[in-house]
């Protein structure tokens, strides 16, 4: 067994684990001796001396002997288990919260001496030890202190500090990976002695430390070289260049009625160098919504075509599936065959243009994720286009880019600005180009924030705007009333707000039949609707020009970044467009911080960063994102130097490719996609 083997094998490997013990660690998902050196001790136990019952101080955490002579276990919910205990013939309770009494009577047998640590309180005339923990004497009697873990129960304090004690003696001195000026900014401390310090005692009490910070590099290091070397891997593969004629882009330049923005050209440029290079193309072009993604794209797709290659376009619903197909129709006139693949297609339909698909008779095909499935075959696929594809994680996107053969091209577009400390850990295996500028016809949106209260006063606004031409999006928290949250509910605001608008509401959520939402939506484009009602199932991508007020209800509830998304629904027609953020009053400060925000910021990457900043890192675009890794320690607010260090190193690697066999073992140890045996 090699040395990092030990590391990776399973916790049966350490003594004094059994199968029912293994079947704990997995409530943890604990699976192996390296996730168990993640479980980190939150503090240092001082259990080593036990406390007479007459010493005891309340609100202080204490050990003390006692026996256990009667469990009380109330079957009325909510009520603590309490066993009545004795210490020196004082009486003395232990009290447990949310714990099963088979636990209970394991760790407090009735009529034997015990020994437990806890926090001491004093509840009618009598002491009482809130969820103590069990502590056993050492074969000589005596009672050393204890580290603090969070444990799932049926582990006792005592058993998890033997357990960590043997994995601790057993941690092999690993052959450094890094180089000596590098492991100069961290004093020489070896991973090794990193793991055991951190271990030794409350390792948040380490946040600066030498040991502490390496083991943050070593990770953030790990997973930036598991995406570059995807990254690198890609574009090892030569493909045919396609070569296209510009004339044919600047006919379509002059059908625009606007003028694209800097950013837009250089996001062309970009793209148009990697389709015409030997190398994949593996890019992600990030814009804040409405910077104009959409166009980019199908330039790409109109060089790729007249290159006599085939394009797919996979975007996240069929909603945005349509509205695609309508606006490239328009765009490209007959020039290219374009079809739409999507759930609503009848049978007869989607055998032919499966059929077409494969005979080369379709130029661009537009779907949802449907698109790939293995019976749809592509005669010469030459471009993927993911549109607002951000859940796409590596695994996805290392998957997708090898379905489209060595010939395929893979372009992705985000409208979720993240902060650039983020940007390697999210799209490290990808080039980026960033659209920031909005397009000069953009009306900028005037956000306002109005306390519920004042309802009456964002009615009449909505109404005079609705007589000037303009829609009105809706959004509320939830679907239906909820007994246990106080927030606005789709189906009730509907309710309420026809007796307003002349019946003209319409309601949408996520629950909503396919058929029936398309409807509702249909209709709200041709203006038969002046009010829709929703949850947040409008945020991604749909475009209403029509559509020039959106009225968020509960909006201290949303993160930054999922309101600035909503607000990005309307603002995209000739009319001056606001957002008005309703909120009831008591708001916490972070939630008025949020809000000013908003009301002072139109720039998504700007608002994302103060977002995280806010929230904190973990869920910084309002909804978890799979293509977001979960660092055990490192923290992109806390640690921005050392994300910097580690793609400053990145670059170093890519240089030196020899270097990149010292990381072996780093990779082995930290690759959680499982991937590197493809890379290395």
């Amino acid at each position: 067994m090699q040395d990092y083997e030990y590391l990776l094998s399973s916790l049966n490997e350490v003594k004094g684990i059994g199968n029912k013990t293994i079947q704990l660690f997995l409530k943890k998902k604990i699976k192996t001796i390296f996730d168990l050196l993640w479980h980190l001790p939150i503090s240092k136990l001082e259990t080593s001396k036990t406390t007479d019952i007459k010493n005891l101080q309340i609100g202080k955490e204490q050990s003390i002997k006692l026996f256990p002579i009667k469990y009380n276990f109330p079957r009325i919910r909510n009520l603590p288990n309490r066993i009545n205990c004795l210490s020196s013939n004082e009486k003395i309770d232990c009290i447990f919260f949310n714990s099963y009494e088979g636990y209970i009577k394991k760790i407090l047998p009735i009529n034997k001496e015990v020994i437990v640590y806890g926090k001491i309180g004093f509840y009618k005339g009598k002491y009482q030890i809130t969820n103590p923990k069990l502590i056993s004497e050492n074969e000589d009697g005596s009672i050393k202190d204890l580290k603090n873990y969070s444990l799932t129960e049926g582990l006792t304090i005592t058993k998890y500090n033997k357990i960590i004690e043997e994995v601790l003696k057993r941690i092999p001195d690993l052959k450094e990976w890094h180089s000596k000026n590098l492991l100069e900014k961290f004093n020489n401390v070896s991973w090794k002695q990193s793991i055991e310090k951190i271990h030794s005692y409350d390792y948040k009490k380490l946040e600066n430390s030498d040991y502490l910070r390496r083991l943050i590099f070593d990770e953030i290091l790990a997973n930036f070289l598991i995406s570059s070397q995807i990254r690198l891997k890609i574009k090892k593969i030569k493909k045919k260049r396609k070569l296209f004629n510009k004339n044919i882009k600047f006919k379509y330049f002059q059908k625009l009625n606007f003028e694209l923005t800097n950013d837009q050209k250089n996001a062309i440029n970009d793209i148009e160098k990697d389709l015409n290079s030997r190398e994949r193309m593996f890019r992600l072009i990030q814009g804040d919504v409405g910077s104009g993604k959409t166009i980019v794209s199908l330039i790409a797709a109109l060089n790729t075509i007249k290159s006599g290659y085939q394009v797919a376009l996979m975007v996240p619903t069929e909603i945005l599936a349509r509205q695609h197909y309508f606006f490239s129709s328009n765009f490209f006139s007959s020039d290219i065959k374009i079809e739409l693949l999507s759930g609503k297609v009848d049978y007869l339909n989607r055998k032919k243009i499966i059929k077409n698909l494969e005979d080369n008779k379709i130029n661009l095909i537009i779907g949802t994720h449907a698109l790939f499935q293995k019976k749809i075959i592509f005669k010469k696929l030459g471009l993927i286009i993911i549109d607002e594809q951000h859940k796409f994680g590596v695994n996805q996107r290392k998957e997708l880019s090898d379905k489209g053969g060595n010939d395929c091209d893979v372009l992705v577009m985000s409208a979720t600005p993240i902060p650039r400390t983020m940007m390697m850990t999210v799209y490290g295996d990808m080039d980026v180009t960033l659209i920031k500028q909005k397009p000069k016809n953009r009306k900028e949106i005037k956000t306002y924030s109005k306390l519920d209260s004042k309802i009456d006063e964002v009615i009449n606004f909505a109404k005079k705007e609705i007589a000037n031409g303009g829609q009105i999006f809706w959004v509320c928290p939830l679907i239906e009333k909820s007994k246990k949250l106080d927030h606005q509910s789709a189906v009730e605001k509907y309710k309420f707000l026809q007796k307003y608008f002349n019946m003209r509401v319409g309601l949408i959520h996520g629950m909503m039949d396919k058929d029936d939402k398309n409807k509702i939506l249909n209709d709200f484009l041709k203006k038969k609707i002046d009010v829709l009602v929703s949850t947040t199932v409008i945020e991604v991508g749909i475009d209403f020009p029509k559509a020039n007020v959106i009225i968020i209800e509960n909006a201290n509830k949303y993160g930054l970044s999922q309101l600035h998304q909503l607000r990005g629904r309307v603002g995209r027609g000739d009319k001056n467009s606001f957002c008005i953020l309703i909120f009831k009053s008591h708001l916490s400060e972070n939630a008025k911080k949020r809000i000013n925000i908003l009301k002072n910021s139109n720039d998504g990457f700007d608002i994302s960063e103060q977002d995280m900043k806010l929230r904190g890192y973990g869920d910084i675009l309002g909804f978890k994102q799979s293509g977001i890794k979960k660092f055990k320690l490192a923290d992109p607010i806390l640690h921005r130097d050392l994300f910097d260090l580690a793609e400053n190193e990145i670059k170093k690697i890519e240089k030196n490719k020899s270097k990149l066999g010292d990381y072996y073992k780093l990779l082995k140890l930290y690759d959680r996609a499982s991937i590197i045996n493809d890379i290395i």
